[in-house]
């Protein structure tokens, strides 16, 4: 069997990050010839030293990018700046800037330097409030936002509009991913920026009694194992680099409420819990169309949410906790 991957030159920005790292483990089984630009060392890709060059950069800098894309035959773009609901709430301008800047300054230094493949990875933040659920990718540009993350989404319609543009006037061939909520080992803890998985995992080990959560816990979400996700996303970029964006996600749904059960169970914790009504639930439903990444790119989630939790958690006692 072919291996597209074999001997490419394949850059991943944020490679170092929670997504990223997993993205280049899958990269490097692949025989691909990974380079990782990003601000640091996290320690994610430790075990891999050695493996992969690492470029230390940001990417909303334009000489920076431009050499890290000199040579690469595939530039996967996961560098972004991300945040919980209230983080991205009160930090719209914030969003819609910083994730504007890295998305425009390495496509156009992908271009400059004759990039063959460019995955732009957008978010299910895309999405307005009154979307359809499952939501099919023909409402992406539906009315505004989500407004908890109007910022990121704006700035997310404005990366797949670049994508689709450059690759229009260029001749790129460019991928478009929308990924749904997204949690495993590896994820962002801290409270300020951390989303709704991570958040409550180091709340029942921080000891908090009673455990206060967000919203009323009736929201529903679909929650995809990292793992699962950077498949999807190599998946896209090999099979259907076009900018035709492709829901990333899991047909499994649960409310929070559930999910925080879970999480409980899960973690032998007994604790009370409150649901803080004062504070946003965000969407009420939220879970994607999984059509077209089964027909385009042959992607169906595989790890179940009681699993991926269990391997999460796991993870979190080993090296947080």
């Amino acid at each position: 069997m072919d291996n597209f991957w074999k001997s490419k030159k394949v850059l991943v920005t944020g490679g170092e990050g929670f997504v990223g790292s997993h993205v280049v483990e899958k990269l490097i089984e692949r025989d691909a010839k990974v380079s990782v630009l990003d601000r640091s060392q996290s320690g994610n890709l430790k075990k891999l030293e050695g493996k992969y060059n690492f470029i230390k950069g940001s990417c909303d800098d334009m000489e920076t990018a431009e050499k890290s894309c000199q040579n690469q035959d595939i530039v996967m773009n996961l560098a972004a700046r991300v945040g919980g609901i209230e983080y991205n709430r009160t930090h719209q301008a914030t969003m819609l800037r910083d994730n504007l800047l890295i998305e425009t300054i390495m496509l156009e230094a992908a271009h400059r330097v004759r990039v063959e493949r460019f995955l732009v990875v957008s978010s299910a933040c895309v999405y307005p409030r009154n979307c359809s659920v499952p939501t099919p990718e023909s409402e992406g540009f539906l009315d505004e936002p989500e407004p908890t993350n109007g910022g990121y989404g704006w700035a997310k319609r404005m990366a797949e509009k670049e994508g689709q543009y450059y690759a229009e006037e260029f001749g790129m061939k460019v991928g478009i991913v929308r990924p749904y909520n997204c949690y495993g080992p590896r994820d962002h803890f801290d409270p300020e920026t951390s989303h709704v998985i991570p958040a409550l995992i180091k709340r029942v080990f921080d000891g908090e009694n009673p455990v206060k959560v967000w919203g009323s816990g009736s929201q529903t979400r679909a929650f995809l194992y990292v793992e699962d996700l950077a498949e999807g996303m190599i998946l896209a970029i090999e099979k259907y680099p076009v900018p035709d964006p492709v829901n990333l996600g899991t047909d499994e749904e649960v409310s929070i409420k559930e999910l925080i059960n879970k999480i409980l169970e899960i973690s032998g914790v007994k604790t009370k819990v409150v649901f803080d009504t004062t504070k946003p639930d965000g969407s009420l439903r939220r879970n994607s169309d999984n059509k077209k990444a089964k027909e385009k790119i042959g992607f169906t989630a595989k790890i179940k949410l009681d699993e991926g939790l269990e391997k999460t958690i796991n993870w979190y006692k080993q090296y947080i906790s």
